[in-house]
């Protein structure tokens, strides 16, 4: 089973949709948090949602309780929440990305896409990783080919995989594909 995070997004129902063709989901708010079902989870994912990463304390929690234990995946504010627990600096970025789509291209630090892969993605964002960001297991994966800003980590020790971009999304093609690749890793 699928534990979905809910940080009070619309496009939340759309994750749990494309994650119900690969398993079971269940879904909470992230303050309704159903501790049983949490605990019985294979996977986690962390939702999108309006706000930053320090707003959602009790995901934190979470991330931090099951992190190495259980497959954690972020998608948008659930990536940025995984990079600001593992000492990140989440920001504002210089350009608002509300409903656009741009390619990203995989670097050569991941280990479950091809690198120089290139996807079209969906991405409805204003925050952003700065960098230089330094970790022994979390390595970024995919970046913006334009900007060449951070769109996805991979930490493949720990099971913990993160998207900016939204795989959900019509704007991203390949969306199933990318998260099969993931859900498999």
């Amino acid at each position: 089973m699928i534990y979905l995070i809910d940080h009070q997004d619309s496009f939340t129902w759309n994750v749990q949709h494309q994650f119900s063709n690969f398993d079971d989901v269940y879904c909470s708010n992230y303050f309704e948090i159903n501790e049983n079902k949490l605990k019985n989870s294979k996977v986690i994912v962390f939702s999108p949602g309006p706000g930053s990463p320090k707003d959602y304390p009790l995901t934190s929690k979470i991330y931090n309780k099951y992190k190495g234990t259980k497959k954690i995946i972020g998608i948008c504010l659930g990536y940025q929440l995984i990079l600001h627990n593992e000492k990140g600096i989440i920001g504002q970025q210089k350009n608002i990305y509300h409903g656009y789509q741009s390619k990203v291209k995989v670097t050569n630090q991941s280990e479950i896409f091809k690198k120089n892969m290139l996807f079209k993605v969906g991405r409805y964002h204003s925050l952003k990783l700065y960098e230089p960001f330094r970790s022994e297991n979390i390595k970024i994966s995919m970046r913006c080919s334009k900007s060449n800003i951070a769109m996805a980590i991979e930490d493949c020790k720990n099971k913990i995989f993160g998207f900016q971009f939204h795989p959900e999304s019509f704007l991203t093609e390949n969306g199933n594909f990318i998260i099969k690749k993931i859900l498999s890793a």
